[in-house]
């Protein structure tokens, strides 16, 4: 079994695995195009929204992570709480999960995970959440991978006690 320390989002830590997108602090439009990728050129632009209820347990199990090889993934909060961001490095075409990585977002922090980043699905902490989720689909099994990895959790009793 691994365990994943949570701790909070930040560009620095992040970096490897994609762009933190944050609203600016003052009066401007920002602009985060260099983070948005489509490896296939026939592919179409995505648009969705989800919405999901928040995480009750106090330990977050998982057993499976995502990627989608060939396109950047952004999701940006619209009515959010905090949330929960996890990725671990590519080894071979598969996650490292001894290097897996678990971050907070805070409810005015989005990200663009790069292309084949492997990924935990959107799990929110605090209340009810929706995300706008960007990406390039062509409606084939590229899209998305799903490989099953070691059990692994995440501790959330002290994070979820603070909201």
């Amino acid at each position: 079994m691994i365990e994943i320390e949570p701790r909070p989002l930040s560009q620095a830590e992040f970096a490897p695995f994609g762009r933190v997108i944050e609203a600016p602090a003052l009066p401007r439009r920002d602009y985060f195009d260099a983070e948005l990728a489509s490896r296939r050129s026939h592919a179409n632009a995505s648009l969705s929204l989800v919405t999901n209820d928040p995480v009750r347990e106090s330990v977050l199990a998982f057993s499976s992570l995502e990627c989608h090889p060939h396109s950047s993934q952004s999701f940006i909060p619209m009515s959010a709480g905090r949330w929960l961001v996890v990725v671990a490095p590519d080894a071979l075409g598969r996650p490292d999960m001894q290097q897996a990585l678990a971050f907070i977002a805070g409810p005015s922090q989005g990200i663009t995970f790069r292309p084949g980043v492997w990924h935990l699905g959107l799990h929110v902490l605090d209340r009810r959440s929706t995300h706008a989720i960007f990406m390039w689909r062509d409606g084939t099994e590229g899209d998305e991978t799903f490989v099953d990895v070691e059990p692994t959790t995440i501790d959330l009793s002290k994070i979820l006690k603070e909201a």
